[in-house]
């Protein structure tokens, strides 16, 4: 009950505020008599049935101007009148997203009676907005194959940075992914539905497991760039635009599935050479889906409600259940190869929008969504749970976040039975035709994981981690395999967003005034086994020990506030907007305690601390529209502006939350200690409470070498934080963004738009051993094994290795600061960016476009005074640690082409539809383990680790290879019959049309004539999915 006594508190608070307008469409123009003349005082209405209000009105300026704003996606008519003049409507406005439609007018003399009517073709081209928006109409969305997820319409879009991976994978069900733009951070990419957040609080805040309802959205808005006062990141947002209902009772019911005989095979002979050894697939999909909206009374209140069961079942490459899973004797992975390890997820979603005309001049938009994930499954079909152990015998895990890969054994796998809600509530007053007020409150609650499965018998057993790169005979034969025992967590995220904006809008004049605010908060509980260990073993033989300190509960929270003064002004053929935005933000963590567990004897409190205790930030934004030759059919737009890294629960944010700055805690470097198993009994014989070099070996026991960290579980911090980097005007990191482009409508409802774009970041942090200097550390290099597979087949010297004092190993005491204490790191990015959207009325739809761009980054000063820094990330980003020299990354140019579109046949009702993505394939590593013996060769001396350690040293930089570039081709064929109010969609689409075989994930552990790069994942193979829909 207290979650929805503070839900009312905060809804009762924002309806006192003024209000919020976000990403709606406007329509604009001029008004003249028959001489040319301006004629002010006419009196401008814009009517449409997506208007519960039915009608929206405007006035007419000294300069004969007027604008209409907060207009929803739909077909308007304009009706343009003023005594002594003939009244003027015209018909067939088109409007979507944030588009601003020019529709220009001129009066002849007569009276009011007399009307002309004037049915042309919709404005395509914006004139008026420095904003880059593709909107993808709801029935477009609804012909094309996808998933009917945001993800899947996400991937379509050229300007949107995809990740590579299994993330490129064909989109069969919804997944999660993060996001972001070209050039810009990874994680900046907004999801929102109606203009309030449904991102999780934690990595960017951008996006969550959240399942949004694209099948029945009005329209999908995709803003890449150019954002103004309402943007907190410069990266792209996506914002899901519900129906709302109606005067009208309509609905949809849709069915969709995919049976295992549907799915094919793109398994080869020579993926089997390549060292696949058993393909995944696909084995079942399906997704139901039912909406019905209309009047609870007519033009007062409308109601749109769904619901929506969907999931999938997919085998695992190359993975089987562990015949010693749960036998606490057993140390080795002993695949069953009688059946393969299978995932399973699914959703059930309930969904309900009302649209309240509580006044002519108030409106109320209240919409509830709740859904229940299941992933996974019980450990046995006789423990109760969403989805049990089928008795055919197959072992069913989850997929997605925590669940099973191709290097995880099915008894690692977590389970998912939790719930998420949506809740959002907005409100609109046109106090005037001038002057309009919004305010909106969001929520977005979740729990997730993955949990413990229930049943789970790997608790009191030990993970074990196989790090032997190839030819692991002994041990399962998979590289960096994960087997015996599962992690699992218990996490909460709340995501309380609000808005509000006052609007006041003349002809040639807008200004927009508005407050954002934002509370996030993370709670997180992670889990190991009952021992508090895990094992790497090399080959089946032990060779290093994990030491945790779990579990212990983390409480983080994050504050923000924003302001914004937005403006306007048409000039005859140029629109001149700019923005000034003040952002605070803060953090702060709840009391938190660490231990006691096997490790940590003790326990340690820490009180409410202060993360950033401030940052304050005025970013600049200014744009200019200009209607190149006053048609409304060429547009050139200029953009320039400063924007935020997100406000959320990661990065700068946590840093001095204390569990996350102890040694072991949250986010450390996992404490380890080298381990040579003497007497082979699988057990560290040896006091791991004792943090020294031990060597018991002559009593029967173990080689322990000393602790990678001395102060583990001590209530003394490993991480100091510079306090410039922790609040401030100007600290908070940042990047600068450009645009130039030029619209153009080529025919009509068709129009290209081709821009150049760049950005460039600014403030990264780094992570400086103050107990270590530069001088402390001996550099070294190898020579790269000879091997056809690599560049130059090989033989080449790796420099730039580093290896610290022996005398210094494990002596941490970082600091963490901005990289300009030590010198100079950049990352900038240039761009082309071209799109092609075409509506046709002979009932051709496209849409697609054209990427191609460079980032460079740079961190090569920094590494020469910080050589112990470590700068490990996905992609083309710089590769750092001690053993990985990448400081500098140019990759060349970087190509999405993406295209999606439909064609009705006329008279037969015959739909054709089909979308297409060419992706860069992912950054590859080439990791290869040196031993003590061969780096000592080259050091003069055993590593600081000691004589029985090891380094991981990568071969080949960022760039330098990379994975199959991913092609996909999905088409759709569609029977349309119409029985009276009744439309009907019997359709077959076919995913991976051409049957590609690209391969997504690799085995990128190298061992010389190895099974470096074998694959370990592909795309889907193609696979039919049969489709029904039924709209009345």
């Amino acid at each position: 009950m207290l979650q929805y006594a503070r839900f009312a508190v905060t809804l009762t608070g924002i309806i006192l505020l003024p209000a919020l307008a976000f990403a709606q469409a406007s329509i604009t123009g001029i008004v003249k008599d028959t001489s040319g003349a301006v004629l002010p005082g006419v009196t401008v209405e814009a009517a449409s049935p997506v208007l519960i209000e039915r009608v929206r009105a405007a006035t007419t300026d000294g300069t004969g101007q007027f604008r209409i704003v907060d207009l929803r996606p739909g077909t308007y008519v304009v009706t343009f009148t003023l005594t002594g003049f003939m009244t003027l409507k015209r018909e067939g406005i088109e409007l979507t997203g944030s588009f601003t439609a020019s529709v220009n007018a001129d009066l002849k003399v007569g009276s009011l009676e007399e009307s002309v009517t004037v049915t042309g073709e919709s404005p395509v081209v914006d004139t008026q907005s420095v904003r880059r928006q593709m909107t993808v109409a709801g029935d477009l969305l609804a012909d094309v194959p996808t998933a009917r997820s945001w993800y899947a319409t996400a991937m379509l879009i050229p300007a949107i940075a995809t990740q590579a991976g299994t993330s490129s994978d064909v989109q069969v069900t919804p997944q999660m992914t993060v996001f972001g733009g070209t050039g810009g951070r990874g994680n900046e990419g907004r999801m929102q539905v109606d203009g309030l957040n449904t991102g999780a609080s934690l990595n960017g805040g951008g996006v969550s497991t959240y399942i949004a309802d694209i099948g029945n959205a009005q329209e999908v808005a995709l803003t890449t760039s150019g954002g103004l006062g309402e943007a907190e990141v410069g990266g792209p947002t996506i914002s899901i635009v519900p129906k709302t209902g109606g005067n009208t009772f309509k609905g949809t019911v849709y069915f969709g599935g995919v049976g295992s005989r549907m799915v094919g095979s793109n398994y080869t002979e020579a993926l089997r050479l390549a060292g696949l050894s058993t393909p995944g697939s696909l084995l079942k999909q399906w997704d139901v889906n039912a909406a019905v909206g209309g009047p609870i009374k007519k033009d007062k209140l409308w109601f749109f409600a769904t619901a929506r069961d969907e999931g999938q079942y997919r085998s695992i490459p190359g993975i089987y259940p562990n015949l010693n899973a749960g036998d606490r004797t057993r140390w080795l992975y002993a695949p069953d190869k009688t059946r393969q390890a299978q995932g399973a997820e699914s959703w059930q979603v309930g969904t309900l929008r009302l649209t309240l005309q509580a006044t002519p001049r108030n409106k109320f938009n209240v919409y509830w969504d709740e859904q229940n994930p299941c992933n996974g499954a019980t450990y046995s079909s006789n423990i109760d749970g969403c989805r049990k152990q089928p008795s055919s015998g197959a072992f069913v895990g989850s997929l997605g976040l925590g669940g099973l890969t191709t290097t995880s054994s099915p008894e690692t796998a977590g389970y998912l039975d939790i719930y998420q809600r949506a809740q959002q509530v907005t409100w609109t007053s046109t106090v005037t035709n001038r002057l309009l007020l919004e305010a909106g409150v969001g929520t977005y609650l979740s729990r997730w994981g993955p949990t413990d499965m229930p049943g789970n018998p790997t608790r009191g057993l030990i993970r074990v981690t196989e790090q032997c790169a190839a030819g692991c005979a002994n041990n399962g034969d998979i590289p960096n395999l994960a087997y015996r025992s599962a992690n699992w967590r218990n996490n909460w995220n709340g995501t309380h967003t609000w808005r509000a904006s006052m609007t006041y809008v003349t002809g040639a004049h807008n200004m927009k005034f508005g407050y954002q605010g934002g509370y996030l908060v993370d709670d997180q509980k992670n889990f190991t086994n009952d021992s508090n260990l895990a094992f790497r073993f090399n080959n089946g033989v032990p060779n290093q020990i994990t030491e945790t300190a779990l579990p212990y509960q983390v409480h983080q929270d994050v504050r923000y506030d924003a302001l914004y003064l937005q403006e306007l002004w048409t000039f005859s053929r140029m629109t001149l907007q700019g923005a000034l935005r003040f952002d605070h933000a803060w953090s702060y963590f709840p009391e938190q305690q660490i231990g006691p567990s096997n490790y940590l004897p003790f326990s340690t409190k820490f009180e409410r601390q202060d993360g950033i205790t401030g940052y304050k930030d005025l970013t600049p934004r200014v744009g200019v529209a200009y209607d190149v030759f006053g048609s409304g059919k060429t547009s050139l737009k200029v953009n320039l502006g400063k924007y935020l890294e997100p406000a959320s629960n990661a990065a700068n944010y946590i840093i001095t939350n204390p569990i996350a700055r102890v040694a072991g805690g949250l986010g450390q470097p996992a404490i380890t200690r080298t381990w040579t198993d003497t007497n082979g009994n699988f057990v560290p014989d040896c006091d791991l409470l004792n943090p020294l070099a031990q060597n018991l070996s002559a009593a029967g026991g173990d080689v322990c070498a000393g602790l990678s960290n001395l102060n583990f579980g001590r209530p003394v911090f490993s991480n100091n934080i510079d306090p410039a980097i922790l609040g401030g005007w100007g600290i908070r990191p940042s990047d600068w963004g450009l645009g130039v482009s030029v619209q153009q409508q080529v025919l009509p409802r068709m129009s290209v738009e081709v821009g150049y774009f760049r950005r460039w970041l600014q403030h990264f942090t780094v992570t400086d051993n103050v107990n270590v200097n530069a001088s402390d550390f001996s550099s070294f290099s190898i020579t790269a094994p000879s091997d056809p597979r690599l560049p130059s087949g090989g033989g080449y010297v790796v420099s730039g290795l580093y290896d610290v004092n022996p005398a210094l190993f494990g002596s941490t005491s970082n600091l963490i600061a901005y990289a300009d204490k030590y010198g100079t790191q950049y990352q900038r990015s240039n761009g082309i960016v071209m799109n092609v959207s075409a509506r046709v009325r002979n009932g051709l739809t496209f849409q697609g476009g054209v990427n191609a761009g460079k980032t460079v980054q740079d961190i090569c000063e920094v590494r020469a005074q910080v050589p112990e820094l470590t700068f490990l990330t996905a992609g083309v980003q710089p590769a750092l640690s001690p053993t990985n020299p990448y400081c500098h990354s140019d990759p060349g140019l970087i190509t999405r082409v993406t295209g999606f579109g439909s064609y009705m046949i006329p008279k037969v009702d015959v739909l054709f539809s089909g979308t297409f993505r060419s992706d860069q394939g992912g950054v590859l590593r080439a990791d290869y383990v040196v031993s003590n013996a061969v780096a000592a060769q080259a050091l003069g001396r055993n590593l600081a680790a000691g004589a029985n350690s090891n380094v991981t040293v990568n071969l080949v930089a960022p760039g330098q290879v990379w994975g199959d570039r991913v092609n996909e081709v999905d088409v759709r064929i569609a029977k349309i019959l119409r029985f009276g109010r009744t439309r009907t969609s019997v359709g077959l689409d076919v995913y991976n049309t051409l049957n590609s075989n690209a391969v997504l994930t690799y085995n990128q552990a190298f061992v010389p004539g190895g099974t470096w790069l074998a694959p370990t994942s592909l795309l889907t193979p193609r696979f039919a999915k049969i489709s029904m829909s039924i709209d009345f």
